[in-house]
């Protein structure tokens, strides 16, 4: 089956929020027959206290990272709303524009 992941804007949503959108594009990608791949790192390697204990200073860029390693396995990227706004979005579309992932935007 082929994969998608999901680059979606977090900064200033709600948890609700994030969930409601995530779980729209896990939708959309499964109609177009996709398996949606997770994006949203909240184990426990991810919380705030052991990336500290890890020495991770800039967050963001470690989440980044992860999720260009989780596009690696992917042959779409779905961008939610918003996603030009969220520098990691960006960097993630300019990723999957240059290895030639599926491009995806969310619709109204």
């Amino acid at each position: 089956m082929m994969k998608a992941m999901l680059s979606q804007p977090m900064r200033g949503k709600t948890h609700d929020e994030i969930i409601t959108t995530r779980d729209k594009a896990i939708r959309v990608l499964t109609e177009k027959g996709y398996e949606a791949i997770n994006t949203l790192f909240a184990d426990e390697w991810y919380n705030d206290e052991q990336m500290n204990k890890r020495g991770v200073v800039q967050k963001p860029l470690c989440f980044l990272a992860k999720s260009l390693e989780n596009m690696s396995l992917c042959h779409a990227a779905y961008f939610a709303k918003g996603w030009q706004d969220a520098r990691g979005c960006r960097i993630e579309h300019e990723a999957a524009v240059a290895y030639g992932l599926e491009v995806i935007y969310e619709e109204d």
